[in-house]
Order: structure tokens, then C-alpha cells, then sequence
């Protein structure tokens, strides 16, 4: 395919990335908890035994548990996070050629604004989901115990927990994502140029 044309990076396939790395990334919150808590009665000696901890004692749903709740959390999360990218970039370019590049703090700019705006919608499904994902197995049923003890026990700003972190996080990573991007993408296209 002639020339390489594309406004946002893509996430990869949907399915396969369920599949594939979802067990992975579902072990993250119990390794986080282990650094966090001198009082976790598990310690793990890295991603890979916590994996297979989780596999022994949980079989394979140990590994797939809170995928609905990390679904609710990347798929309005990551529509925002392009919308927000995109639509920063064209208020930037302004009535000017669709075309016009923009220089590279403009993209840092838009990057690291889209990324604070997916982690402002994400934050409370995270939160909901650590917890869900690290609770001990038959403590909660659904998301809405979750929810509902997280709202009784903390209010509102329990659903925000980790935001100040998050968001000084967000904005340096994802300036640094789009930028890689917009360069990555300017040199396919220098290099596979487009046939008119």
C-alpha cells in the first residue's frame, strides 16, 4: 500500500489484545499492591509468578477477572483520548491547509492534553477496577459492591483516588507518545511516499 496515512495511532485489535495481553495486564494491580502493602500475605517474584499464582489458585478466570471492568475504563477512554488529540491538533492548524504540519510543541501540547483528558474519564473505572481485581475471590459479587463501597466508605473523591499522580503522569507520557507518532508516521511517509 502506497504511502502511509493515518491521524492517530491505533491500539491494536481489540480481540487479540483481550486475549493476549489482558492476563498480563490484570497482574499488574496485585504486583502494585505487594509494593504498596507490608501487610499482603502474597509476595510475588515478578509478573510471571504472579501470573501463574493467580493461574494455580484462581484457574484461568483469576487471570481474566475485571476484563469487563478494564473494558469500561479503555474503550470511552481511549475515544476520548483521539477525539481530544485530533481536535486540539485542527484548532492549532486553524482555517490553514489541513495539510500544514504542525511544529513539535504544538503536537507535545495536544498529546499531553489528550492524555490527562483519557485519564480524567478513566480514573474512576481504575480505581474500581484495582479493587475488584486485588479484593480476596468471593468479596465482592459485581462492580456495583465496589462502587457502592467505595461511595459509602470515601464519597465521590474515592472514585478520584490517585488523580493528582495520574494526571502529572499523563501529560509528560503522552506529549512524548504523539511525538513519537507524528515523527514515526512524517518518515514512513518520506520514505513510502504516497502515489498520486
Amino acid at each position: 500500500m502506497p504511502g502511509v496515512r493515518s491521524s492517530a495511532p491505533v491500539r491494536g485489535d481489540s480481540f487479540s489484545e483481550i486475549v493476549v495481553l489482558m492476563p498480563v495486564s490484570n497482574t499488574c494491580p496485585f504486583l502494585l499492591c505487594q509494593v504498596q502493602s507490608v501487610t499482603l500475605k502474597k509476595s510475588f517474584q515478578g509478573p510471571l509468578d504472579c501470573a501463574q499464582t493467580l493461574y494455580r489458585e484462581r484457574g484461568i478466570r483469576g487471570l481474566y477477572r475485571g476484563t469487563l471492568l478494564t473494558l469500561i475504563r479503555d474503550v470511552p477512554s481511549t475515544g476520548v483520548y483521539f477525539m481530544s488529540y485530533e481536535w486540539m491538533k485542527e484548532k492549532m492548524r486553524g482555517d490553514r491547509s489541513r495539510t500544514r504540519e504542525l511544529r513539535a510543541t504544538q503536537i507535545l501540547l495536544a498529546g499531553g492534553v489528550a492524555g490527562m483528558c483519557n485519564w480524567l474519564l478513566a480514573i474512576p473505572a481504575d480505581v474500581l477496577k484495582s479493587r475488584f481485581q486485588t479484593a480476596p475471590e468471593n468479596r465482592y459479587k459485581n462492580v456495583l459492591e465496589v462502587l457502592r463501597e467505595v461511595l459509602q466508605s470515601e464519597g465521590p473523591c474515592g472514585l478520584y483516588r490517585g488523580f493528582t499522580a495520574a494526571m502529572l503522569r499523563a501529560f509528560p507520557a503522552n506529549a512524548a507518545c504523539f511525538l513519537g507518532f507524528e515523527a514515526s508516521m512524517s518518515f514512513l511517509n518520506w520514505l513510502i511516499p504516497e502515489r498520486v
